[in-house]
């Protein structure tokens, strides 16, 4: 096993002189806390032993207690757990996942799932050394189902590493999983158990993708929707481990320290028990995923003597890097495949109403606007459940029997975002889009991610249909708008989306070859041919064909196309490209991103949020929803509530309606 960590063994180390450096470090009044985390995070484990040892002899106290007495709070926890070993700081891990009332299934879940055969061995002997318990009968004590079953598998630490692949078997285990689950009623759940907790990670790789062609969806989508709560968390674990464990702590780690708090456990835990083995590669799947080093999220998360410890065990920071680690280039191409041969099946969360019957509506909506006050909620109750088509039914029943415009009278009635959001869901998409369009132009500033995001994610069919409803509503060509209000290279390329001519139709190989090659070589050009290169194929290829040349461009450069456009591009050009990318990547992830970041921080972004939500909840906003919740550990539903309670009452009432009011 090649080791990627960041930690090694320090040269001319000795221990006796690095324990008379941490007892004076930590005599008299106060402590030298940087002397101590210099020296610690600059010495591998093993070495941290023998240091322990040498204190002793030399001072007849126990360096862990000295440091316990001296430090406090996070880096207290920090430096004590770096001076034990793995196998003592996994088995730790594991008593305080499961001692007291409460059960942290997701530490069982990362640790179980992402060790060794040899490591699980020495976790479970130093647990019985430490506690005087058996590790597996506390486990039972402590968990039930499916989920206790495969975490007793995984601790008898058998995976088969022989690196024998039988290939009879590997077709065999993907047949079994399929019949297991996706084609029958029901789940099989021993069959997961058994293929999943003992199989070698080469012979699962080959199984996962077997199994791809056969069920014609990934085995975690499978997963998703064939397991459930801890047993479908912990099958995930395990899959994501097998495919890359560097990629499953970046995904833990991210997780860790986005949103409001730390979760500093987590972070203390993976910081420490990857720093001597794949901390470079984590790193470098972190810079993969997200739009920071791993380093620099660190460095805005945390702070004092805890935060410069974890930096030095981080060891660098990957925004000022260039070409990837072999192992992160070879998780980079495989995520562009797999997003090539993933079938989404997109799904909205509003369909048509059954018994649909537009005069009763009109009546019942003219009825809840009628004389004093307004029912808002019988408003919200029939707009949000109807499809787009039976509003514009309802429009039209409304002006034919009661001689009104629904639209003037539903305006006249409501005010602020409930006005705002009604009004969106009555419009057509067309009209809805250009109206966008209009907006995020209008007035002193311009919203460029709105314009962004709109013509990025439409299709050749959307965008022409909202160039008419522009052109219609507003008298004026939207191509000459545009022009008006944006210019250099980003209008160019807004130019160029708003023609609605993006080709359509499968990757062409040879042709996603050359254009690979050509991004490539743009990349050694001058920042304005550079762009007007991506430009010319980002903005003209389809979806599929950018996938395939997203994927080559790996191959040719050792880079990943995304980290290009953030390195070596800027404001709205940059957010344009990048936009372009994680919609072909995955589209639903973009916009939960999206989502995202129209309600963190202070203030919620309400005209994107009602953008969104409308836009999307005919077409995929249940696939938002799954990317929403895999990413940010909160369902969309819960998200909104807590973040537009306190902005809009009526957003917190009709979104989570759009939403469809239950977690994935």
């Amino acid at each position: 096993m090649v080791f990627r960590g960041t930690i090694s063994d320090a040269p001319d180390f000795d221990p006796s002189a690095d324990a008379e450096t941490l007892y004076n470090a930590m005599k008299g009044i106060g402590s030298d806390k940087e002397a101590i985390l210099d020296l610690v995070t600059s010495r591998s484990n093993a070495q941290r032993q023998e240091v322990i040892s040498a204190y002793k002899s030399n001072y007849g106290k126990d360096l862990i207690d000295d440091l316990k007495y001296e430090l406090t709070g996070k880096f207290e926890r920090l430096i004590v757990s770096l001076m034990r070993t793995r196998a003592q700081h996994d088995a730790k891990e594991i008593h305080d996942a499961i001692k007291g009332a409460g059960t942290n299934e997701r530490c069982l879940i990362e640790v179980l799932a992402s060790r060794t055969n040899q490591q699980i061995h020495d976790m479970v002997a130093a647990y019985k050394d430490a506690y005087g318990g058996n590790m597996e009968e506390d486990v039972i004590t402590d968990t039930s189902g499916h989920f206790k079953k495969m975490l007793v598998v995984l601790l008898q630490g058998t995976r088969d590493e022989s690196g024998v692949v039988d290939a009879d078997l590997v077709e065999q285990d993907a047949q079994d999983l399929y019949a297991a689950g996706e084609e029958q009623w029901g789940t099989d759940e021993a069959k997961f158990i058994m293929i999943l907790g003992n199989r070698s990670v080469t012979h699962l790789r080959m199984v996962f993708d077997a199994y791809e062609k056969i069920a014609e969806k990934s085995i975690e989508d499978s997963i998703k929707s064939e397991l459930s709560g801890d047993f479908e968390r912990l099958m995930l674990a395990v899959v994501q481990c097998i495919r890359s464990v560097p990629m499953f702590f970046a995904k833990r780690l991210y997780k860790s320290m986005k949103g409001l708090g730390t979760a500093d456990n987590t972070l203390i835990r993976i910081m420490i028990s990857r720093s001597e083995i794949d901390m470079l590669d984590i790193r470098e799947c972190f810079r993969l995923s997200y739009e920071k080093s791993l380093y620099n999220m660190i460095k805005d998360d945390t702070s004092g003597d805890y935060k410069r410890t974890l930096l030095n065990l981080c060891g660098g920071d990957d925004d000022l890097a260039g070409e990837f680690f072999p192992e992160a280039a070879q998780i980079a191409y495989k995520m562009w495949e797999l997003s090539a041969m993933t079938k989404v099946q997109l799904r909205p969360t509003v369909r048509p109403a059954s018994n649909f019957d537009p005069a009763a509506d009109a009546q019942a909506l003219r009825k809840a606007m009628k004389g004093f006050g307004t029912d808002e909620d019988a408003i919200i109750d029939i707009v949000a459940q109807r499809s787009n088509a039976q509003r514009q039914e309802i429009r039209q029943a409304f002006k034919s029997l009661l001689g009104r415009d629904l639209m003037k009278d539903l305006k006249s009635e409501l005010s602020k975002n409930l006005e705002r959001l009604i009004i969106a869901l009555m419009l057509t998409p067309a009209e809805f889009d250009a109206k966008m369009m209009r907006k995020a132009m209008e007035g002193a500033g311009t919203d460029e991610h709105a314009l962004i995001e709109i013509l990025v994610s439409r299709s050749n069919e959307q965008i022409q249909a909202m160039n008419a409803a522009y052109q219609e509503g507003y008298k004026k060509p939207l191509e000459e708008a545009i022009q008006s209000d944006t210019s250099g290279h980003f209008c160019r390329i807004l130019v160029s989306l708003v023609q609605g001519a993006r080709e359509e139709g499968p990757a062409d190989n040879e042709r996603a070859n050359v254009d690979a090659q050509e991004l490539a070589d743009a990349c050694n050009a001058d920042s304005d041919d550079m762009e007007m290169k991506f430009m010319s194929i980002l903005c003209t290829r389809s979806f599929p064909h950018l996938r395939k040349v997203f994927q080559e461009f790996v191959r040719y450069t050792n880079k990943d196309i995304e980290q290009i456009i953030k390195k070596e591009m800027s404001g709205d050009v940059k957010n344009a490209f990048y936009a372009i990318v994680r919609s072909v990547k995955n589209q639903p992830s973009y916009f939960a991103d999206r989502l995202y970041k129209a309600m963190k921080g202070l203030g919620t972004d309400d005209r994107a949020l009602i953008r969104i939500m409308v836009s999307r909840s005919e077409i995929d906003l249940f696939n938002i929803r799954k990317e929403f919740k895999e990413t940010h550990d909160a369902s969309l539903h819960e998200f909104i509530q807590v973040e537009t309670m306190i902005v809009s009452l009526s957003l917190c009432l009709l979104t989570p309606l759009l939403c469809n009011n239950f977690d994935v």
